[in-house]
């Protein structure tokens, strides 16, 4: 069996760790949909290749962050760098619960480009991946009409049997309106075959009351299956029979960012290879109990 091509649609942004005690803030690369291409691409056996499609800008941090994603393994053919257009930034401060608080500047970034006029990089970047995996944080960040572009490619890719993977990451600063991005996150669920969810980003998009509610909507929905995040509470499944799993909780919670990028990642490895679904749930939670216990969104490496 050859491996796997997972294209992971995202983007890169530099982080900016500010600590308690005032000082310089740490730099990092990071990103909800690169940071989960990462812990998918160490997790993965190695015959497996995952790529990072996105747009930076043509500036000396833009090759520092492309050398950075090229050396955690991922494949950057499809990573562009395109004039006059930056990198997005972000700024985040952790409680004493391991809570974040963030500040963004990326209304200009390269990514807002992607699959656009111009941007040397389109729709036919994808052809030949077996997995396309994004988040509406990745959709939110573009145009209207280039995310109904997207979901028409998706529509092709999925007739000719690619697989296609969506977590909701729902940040209602980002998205013209909430209506708008209860639309685009419909129709991707509708769309998607791997459901990767997180309970609080769909009470507060759908207005339901409890995961239960959630996951009899996600039963309406023709062959979409997966795993709902619920944090210290461990996932569950989405529209597959497995047997109940009880998770314990994170025994050292220091900083939560990327525990639910972390916990696709994981899932996603698994449940590619050929893993059940209870084993999935399982490596997901693992990791993203690993990653709460580590300051910033990638652990190091083991």
């Amino acid at each position: 069996m050859s491996g796997l091509r997972i294209a992971c649609i995202g983007e890169a942004m530099l982080e900016l760790r500010v600590s308690s005690v005032p000082g310089p803030a740490e730099v990092g690369v990071a990103g909800d949909v690169l940071n989960t291409a990462i812990y998918l691409r160490r997790m993965l056996p190695p015959e497996h290749g995952v790529s990072f499609v996105s747009l930076l800008g043509q500036d000396r941090l833009s090759d520092d962050m492309t050398r950075y994603i090229a050396s955690q393994g991922i494949d950057t053919a499809c990573l562009g760098q395109i004039e006059d257009r930056l990198p997005g930034v972000y700024a985040i401060t952790t409680d004493s619960a391991g809570e974040r608080s963030f500040q963004y500047w990326r209304q200009a970034s390269a990514a807002r480009l992607q699959f656009q006029d111009g941007a040397g990089l389109s729709f036919d970047s994808l052809s030949g991946f077996d997995v396309v995996y994004i988040s509406a944080i990745s959709l939110a960040i573009l145009p209207a009409e280039v995310r109904h572009g997207f979901l028409n490619w998706v529509e092709g890719f999925r007739k000719a049997g690619g697989t296609f993977v969506f977590d909701s990451n729902y940040r209602p600063k980002l998205w013209e309106s909430p209506e708008a991005a209860r639309e685009t996150i419909s129709a991707c669920w509708q769309l998607c075959d791997i459901a990767l969810p997180s309970v609080d980003d769909e009470l507060a998009l759908f207005g339901e009351q409890s995961d239960q509610d959630v996951l009899e909507r996600f039963r309406t929905y023709e062959n979409c299956s997966g795993a709902l995040k619920r944090g210290f509470l461990g996932p569950v499944s989405i529209n597959l029979s497995s047997p109940e799993q009880k998770f314990d909780p994170a025994k050292n919670v220091v900083d939560t960012t990327a525990a639910g990028d972390g916990f696709n990642g994981g899932y996603l490895a698994a449940i590619l290879t050929g893993s059940t679904q209870s084993e999935a749930l399982a490596r997901g939670h693992e990791l993203a109990c690993r990653i709460v216990g580590h300051s910033g969104a990638i652990i190091p490496a083991e």
